[in-house]
Order: C-alpha cells, then structure tokens, then sequence
C-alpha cells in the first residue's frame, strides 16, 4: 500500500512540476517581447526587432528587395535600418511548439502558431535561406521550412527583421 501512495505521490509532484514549468515557459515568452507602439516589436532574447506585421499580401520572391527598400519603409517610423529578410533559424525562434497554444487565424484562412506580439496574414514567410538555388519558406502552421518554385508566391509573405547589434 506504501508503495502505491508514494507512485501517486511522485507522479502528482512530477505532474505538478511540469504544469508549473509550462506556466514559467508562457511567462518567459511574454516578457521576451516589447512591443514599441510604432509596428515594431524587440526580441530581447536574440536581439532582433521585428516588424509586427507581414506586407499583407502574396509577394514574389523577386519583388522582395524592392518592397524591403520602397514600401516597407513608410509603413514604420524612419528610425531604424538595416531590415532584411529572416533566416529560416530566426523564424522558427518565433513558431509556438506548446501543443495548448492555439495560435490565430489569418487572414488568408489558414491558422498559425506564431507568437502573439507579431500578426501574420498568411501561413508562409520567406526566409534569406535558400537550397539549391530556390528559396525558403517558413510554414507557421506545421513549424518547418521548406524550399519554394521562383514563381510561386501564393500564401509567401515578407516579415522585416533587424539586428540591434550592428
């Protein structure tokens, strides 16, 4: 019979510590964020600044230096530089594994688990990545990346990102 309660006893403890360490992880992930008020949001913990949300419509992968450049800079206060496309690594920094998370759903339709400080429109996000001369993506729905044809563009969105450390 001891033994039985002292099982119970140590599977309620273990269960009680693995509650309490998914509680400390959400916690964690809410304060590694700032989000400035000006479309833009801080990761402390890899020192990056993200814009807050995607272009906000299908781009083709050609059409992304022009958009980083022209567009994309009148869409924020002009006090930062540097902005470029993400490695596929930083983005999924940004993908949330917790399988209680439910993550939103965008716009286009489909949902993402992403984390809250940042809006996406769609499920895919171009990366600086490439793999044998195509480009990479980075699904926000199933957590992974994959290459993408030159003349696909359907769900690709761009997420500006920029080092705080020049």
């Amino acid at each position: 019979m001891n033994k039985i309660v002292s099982k119970m006893l140590a599977g309620g403890v273990i269960l009680l510590l693995m509650v309490m360490s998914g509680i400390y992880d959400l916690t964690r992930a809410e304060q590694r964020f700032t989000d400035h008020g000006n479309g833009t949001v801080t990761d402390r913990k890899l020192g990056l600044m993200w814009a807050k949300t995607d272009n906000q419509a299908d781009i083709f992968w050609n059409q992304i230096q022009d958009w980083l450049t022209g567009d994309f800079p009148d869409t924020i206060p002009q006090l930062y530089e540097n902005w470029r496309l993400p490695t596929a690594a930083e983005l999924q920094s940004l993908f949330v594994e917790d399988a209680k998370y439910q993550g939103y759903q965008t716009r286009c339709g489909h949902p993402v688990k992403i984390v809250p400080q940042i809006r996406l429109s769609c499920i895919l996000v171009w990366t600086s990545d490439t793999a044998l001369g195509l480009p990479i993506v980075f699904n926000f729905n199933l957590g992974s990346a994959f290459s993408v044809d030159l003349h696909d563009n359907r769900g690709c969105r761009v997420l500006p990102v920029r080092s705080l450390q020049p």
